[in-house]
């Protein structure tokens, strides 16, 4: 929901001044969102006979991704606007991206056991991320209002949700007999990092929100440079004492 009230700001402002605002989307999407519920999800993943440690760097680089590829997505839709090889090539490129980091994310986990995937599931998983994020970027182009956003939200929520465990459901894992040394960080070490990250970013974004102009008083100061533009098309030119028109 965050992210789409961004986008939806992004829309109004336009320019330069739109661009800050779908960055901050890029964060709440694919950072405070997809990442999240995927990381989340993740702390919930245990093997039978094996300790799960995390690898500290892919885990920081899987979210990275989720950010950037976001991002990339809403800057192509947002750049061709509604037209259709923009958003489809944006919705491949977001969906690839953040496929890509669901598996890198599942890279990160250290057991004792033999990991193997099931290449058709893995396939369908990589259609639910493009679907979900084509269908997110045209959310970003066109939805406005807070219950159509709350809708948009709650379909983008499902989604993402979907991709997220049909990839697990494609993981396979094999328990060996002598469990060794297990390297990497525990879940539990993630959980303040993780808590003050999403409360730092939703709560710094949403005071922007708050603080910024509303959607209806940009509607309105628009419409009045609008009205501005064409009254000074319309006058005639201004001219001085002699009758010199003024530049």
């Amino acid at each position: 929901m965050l992210g789409l009230l961004l986008t939806s700001r992004a829309r109004l402002m336009g320019g330069r001044e739109g661009r800050f605002w779908l960055v901050g989307a890029a964060f709440a999407i694919g950072g405070t969102g997809i990442w999240t519920m995927h990381f989340i999800a993740m702390l919930g993943f245990s093997v039978t006979g094996s300790v799960i440690r995390y690898n500290v760097p892919l885990t920081a680089a899987s979210a990275l991704i989720a950010v950037v590829v976001v991002g990339m997505g809403l800057f192509l839709a947002s750049y061709g606007g509604e037209r259709l090889p923009f958003l489809l090539g944006g919705g491949i490129l977001t969906g690839c991206g953040v496929a890509s980091m669901h598996y890198l994310g599942m890279a990160a986990m250290n057991m004792s056991g033999h990991v193997s995937y099931d290449p058709v599931i893995v396939s369908l998983s990589v259609l639910i991320a493009i679907a979900a994020a084509t269908v997110a970027l045209w959310f970003t182009l066109r939805v406005s209002g807070a219950l159509k956003i709350g809708a948009a939200a709650l379909v983008m929520g499902v989604a993402v949700c979907g991709m997220h465990y049909t990839g697990m459901y494609s993981m396979s894992v094999l328990t060996h007999g002598d469990a060794g040394p297990i390297f990497g960080a525990r879940a539990i070490d993630f959980l303040l990092p993780l808590i003050v990250g999403i409360s730092v970013i939703t709560v710094g974004l949403l005071l922007t929100i708050i603080l910024s102009p509303s959607e209806k008083e940009l509607r309105s100061e628009a419409e009045f440079r609008d009205r501005l533009r064409d009254r000074d098309e319309g006058a005639p030119p201004e001219v001085d004492l002699f009758g010199t028109p003024r530049r």
